[in-house]
C-alpha cells in the first residue's frame, strides 16, 4: 500500500472535523430550541490491529450542552474483549460510546483517549463519530452530524 505523506493526511482530516449539531441564529435553532454546534478535533493511529484515538469535544455554539454522548463507530469489527475507560462502553460489534457530558458555549470540554484492538489486522480502518444525545439542544444546521476518518496502518498518526 502507499504510504500517504503527513500534510496530506492533516489535511483529509481537517476537512472533515466538524460534526454539526446545530447552525441557526445565536442561541435557538430554526425549530425556536436552544442550538449547539459540536466538533471533535484529535488525532487517531493503527497499528497491527490497535487503534490509539484521543480526541478533544469542543461545543462552538452559542448554547451551552447540559449533556452529550459520543458514538465511535468502525469499519472493521472490534475484538470480543475490550479495556475501555471509564464513560465509555461497547455499543455493538464494531461501536463504543463514551460519555461527554456538559459543554459550555464556545468552550472545549475533557479530553476522551481510548485504545481498542480490532478483531483483525486491517490495512486501514474507517472511524465515524458522531453526537447522539444533546440534552435536549437541537441542530442539524451545518452538516449531517458525522465525522468520518481514515486511519492507515502505518503506526503514524492522524490528525483531525
Amino acid at each position: 500500500m502507499r504510504r500517504v505523506p503527513r500534510v496530506h493526511r492533516v489535511l483529509a482530516g481537517c476537512g472533515a472535523a466538524v460534526v454539526a449539531v446545530g447552525a441557526a441564529a445565536p442561541g435557538a435553532s430554526a425549530a425556536g430550541g436552544p442550538e449547539a454546534d459540536l466538533a471533535y478535533h484529535g488525532s487517531a493511529a493503527l497499528s497491527g490491529g490497535r487503534v490509539d484515538l484521543l480526541l478533544t469535544p469542543h461545543n462552538h455554539g452559542a448554547s451551552a450542552v447540559p449533556d452529550s454522548t459520543l458514538r465511535l463507530r468502525w469499519s472493521e469489527p472490534l475484538a470480543d474483549r475490550q479495556v475501555l475507560p471509564e464513560g465509555c462502553a461497547r455499543a455493538a460489534e464494531r461501536t463504543v460510546t463514551c460519555r461527554v457530558g456538559a459543554l459550555e458555549a464556545d468552550r472545549a470540554g475533557e479530553p476522551v483517549g481510548l485504545q481498542v484492538r480490532l478483531r483483525g489486522v486491517p490495512s486501514e480502518v474507517l472511524l465515524e463519530l458522531d453526537t447522539v444525545a444533546g440534552g435536549g439542544v437541537e441542530g442539524g444546521g451545518r452538516g449531517d452530524g458525522r465525522q468520518r476518518v481514515l486511519v492507515l496502518d502505518t503506526g503514524d498518526t492522524y490528525y483531525f
